[in-house]
């Protein structure tokens, strides 16, 4: 369970970090870059090695890892940009609840079971993304969903790739580790071309906080993935069921992040729209027969 207890802890600093820097006009762009890396560096020190060779572009699963790298650094501002703007509960819940996908997919893809239990959380989970993203601003007006209903797809296709590949192609601890920094690297490369062009633009301007904060992020969201890896892999349950478990810990942890550091409003409607998330992650996760 370590896997998913170091997951689920990970994920809810990154989110708490984002909410934190806007009051100090953090550059997103620029920080997530540095971030990406940072997690290069990280897990280069964690498997004590380097491990970009030509070797490594002949495995079957770098393919996979040029494309999660690209989704990352797509993702991740589209999370830093959600968080912003609709807070951290509504950015998190948005994120997590994208688990019905790669649920569907295990079930449709890897034969695993698919209960009357988990249908049911399934289908209330779509209700409970819209009512808890669904939030009157002071004018009156409802908040444009396009930003949360992005993310809710890209980050449950994110989970489903990994959950693909994880089933796939790696198999040991030491691959896993190579292949989480390839990802990153490759989202650092894409990153780093983007904030050069900006740069030779003179569109931005580099600055020391956004390093200091790319560093900060950097850590934990190497091993947040690595993590994420491991436990799927952990055989401590289905993939189906393990993406719900730690999503859950995420959203409620987060939810409890937010009112207690950041007094986020929670209005009746979002509050029901908490209550039938938790429901919905409850339903898919823990039902009879969910271990591998």
């Amino acid at each position: 369970m370590f896997y998913f207890i170091a997951t689920i802890l990970l994920n809810v600093v990154i989110s708490v970090l984002f909410k934190v820097f806007p009051r100090y006009k953090i550059d997103t762009l620029q920080t997530i870059v540095v971030n990406y890396c940072v997690c290069v560096i990280t897990g280069s020190l964690f498997i004590g090695r380097v491990p970009f060779h030509v070797a490594e572009l002949q495995q079957p699963w770098f393919p996979w890892a040029v494309l999660m790298g690209a989704g990352f650094i797509s993702i991740f501002n589209l999370l830093a940009y959600c968080t912003r703007v609709d807070g951290i509960t509504t950015a998190t819940i948005s994120n997590k609840l994208s688990l019905v996908i790669p649920v569907l997919f295990a079930i449709a893809f890897f034969h695993e079971g698919a209960g009357v239990a988990k249908i049911a959380g399934i289908v209330l989970a779509f209700p409970a993304v819209y009512l808890t993203t669904r939030v009157k601003e002071d004018n009156g007006k409802i908040p444009n969903l396009l930003w949360p209903i992005l993310l809710f797809v890209g980050s449950g296709l994110l989970d489903t790739i990994v959950n693909f590949v994880q089933h796939n192609y790696l198999g040991s601890s030491d691959v896993q580790a190579t292949y989480t920094v390839f990802v990153f690297g490759v989202a650092a490369c894409i990153g780093l071309a983007l904030v050069a062009t900006l740069v030779l633009l003179k569109k931005v301007k580099l600055e020391a906080k956004n390093i200091i904060a790319g560093i900060a992020i950097g850590v934990p969201n190497y091993f947040s993935i690595y993590f994420l890896i491991r436990s799927l892999n952990s055989n401590v349950m289905q993939s189906s069921a393990s993406i719900p478990v730690i999503n859950i810990g995420v959203l409620v942890a987060s939810s409890l992040a937010a009112i207690i550091f950041f007094r986020e409003k929670v209005n009746t409607q979002r509050i029901i729209g908490l209550v039938l998330a938790v429901v919905a992650i409850y339903l898919i996760a823990f039902q009879p027969g969910m271990a591998k």
